[in-house]
């Protein structure tokens, strides 16, 4: 008995998906829940399991296609069945071969009389013809000649290249081997876009075409956090089993800034602007697809340890395409971390609906004047960009200053200010 595997609902507003891998091959041992097909969506790759147990049947799409939620995609055969497979058209009848006739022997011609009509035509050309044939190095006989008394003209060369009929002039002299080498032939490789790279390139050009974006750049000393850091991260990762990173330090230093500057968590909605008293933050990760931005919600309710958790956790999903689609639904603001790949300076992008987004960038050591003297900091370029349209220039300067003194001071994380 043969069982259809149906597309589930893929989540909201997502009606189509398209074939990244088949995780079962036709004729391989299929468990009950056992994914069989990944499937590439708007967001996330979402996995298909088996609805029985049984043999891996047909496949009725290939790596690629783009199927349909509620559509069958393959069939589960009874274990023990034979799987069907493609019934192969059958190969036409050998045709027999008409017996070889022997061609007749062309006349001999003497080496005179083939220089002589060889030549011919290159006597009977014009300038004009014979600077075109020269140009191309053709070979005038290969031509079929319409001028009075059978010259060549300009006509008949150029209709000649056009339909591919003329032919290049062997060389009389010997093809001597170049003493350079050839340079290395050059390739180009055409790869169709994923679902999820179409989504982020569509979805970054509606934000520029959409939001006034305006981006504000501040820097920060790490100084402090460096050495809360240094101190601690030991005992850290022995009571809560995961490393403190400086993630957490800005997710807080976030939610705070975001309790004094609402705007910058907020959104559009027609014509109306949505404030939220909570703050769920998109946190921007790597994954072999792309950058996705799984959402951290309520971070406003989070301690350190919660946070760096949760933060692991979408690494280590993303990388292994086990995000869902719940995992990125919502956030009204996001951190993007581009130093961790090296990156000085840059001005993120924002994530539509949302109104901000936060640019962390590397650490480096840099010549700062403290109390009139000239010392060596660890220092960061943060950059905000935000929606001109509800925040004001003095919000986002606003913004970033909290998260500077908070970042400066942490001991501010600790006591609200």
């Amino acid at each position: 008995m043969a069982t259809d595997v149906i597309i589930p609902a893929l989540g909201e507003s997502i009606t189509e998906a398209t074939v990244g891998q088949w995780l079962k091959q036709p004729g391989d041992a299929v468990a009950a829940d056992e994914p069989i097909v990944s499937l590439e969506t708007d967001k996330v790759a979402v996995e298909v399991p088996s609805p029985v147990a049984g043999t891996m049947g047909m496949q009725l799409f290939a790596v690629g296609d783009t199927v349909a939620v509620g559509a069958r995609i393959a069939i589960i055969e009874a274990a023990g069945a034979s799987v069907s497979a493609p019934v192969a058209a059958p190969a036409p009848a050998p045709v027999a071969a008409p017996a070889p006739v022997a061609a007749a022997p062309a006349p001999a011609v003497s080496a005179p009389v083939a220089a002589a009509a060889a030549a011919a035509p290159l006597e009977a050309m014009g300038p004009a013809v014979r600077k075109l044939v020269d140009d191309y190095n053709l070979d005038p006989a290969s031509i079929a000649a319409s001028g009075r008394d059978g010259r060549l003209t300009k006509g008949d060369v150029l209709a000649a290249i056009e339909a591919g009929t003329a032919k290049v002039r062997a060389s009389a002299a010997p093809v001597v081997a170049a003493a350079v080498a050839a340079p290395a032939a050059r390739r180009e490789e055409r790869v169709r876009m994923s679902r999820l790279r179409q989504t982020i390139a569509r979805r970054l050009k509606e934000a520029q075409n959409t939001a006034a974006m305006l981006t504000t750049f501040n820097d920060v000393d790490m100084s402090a956090v460096i050495e809360a850091r240094s101190r601690y991260k030991d005992l850290f990762e022995k009571k809560h089993g995961v490393r403190l990173g400086f993630m957490s330090f800005f997710s807080q230093a976030v939610v705070m800034a975001l309790r004094d500057v609402p705007a910058v968590g907020a959104s559009i909605e027609g014509d109306e602007i949505v404030y939220r008293d909570y703050a769920d933050l998109g946190i921007a990760v790597s994954s072999p697809g792309g950058l996705v931005v799984p959402v951290l919600r309520n971070a406003d309710k989070l301690s350190f340890a919660q946070t760096e958790k949760a933060i692991a956790d979408f690494g280590k999903r993303a990388q292994a395409s086990k995000l869902t689609l719940e995992d990125m639904q919502g956030g009204n603001f996001t951190i993007s971390n581009g130093g961790v790949f090296g990156s000085l300076l840059s001005t993120p992008i924002l994530n539509t609906p949302q109104s901000g987004v936060l640019g962390l960038h590397r650490i480096e050591d840099r010549a700062v004047v403290r109390n009139g003297q000239i010392v060596i900091r660890p220092m960061m370029y943060l950059a905000l960009s935000y929606d001109h349209r509800i925040v004001d220039g003095r919000e986002a300067v606003t913004f970033l200053v909290r998260i500077k003194e908070a970042i400066e001071d942490p001991s501010r994380l600790l006591i609200d200010l």
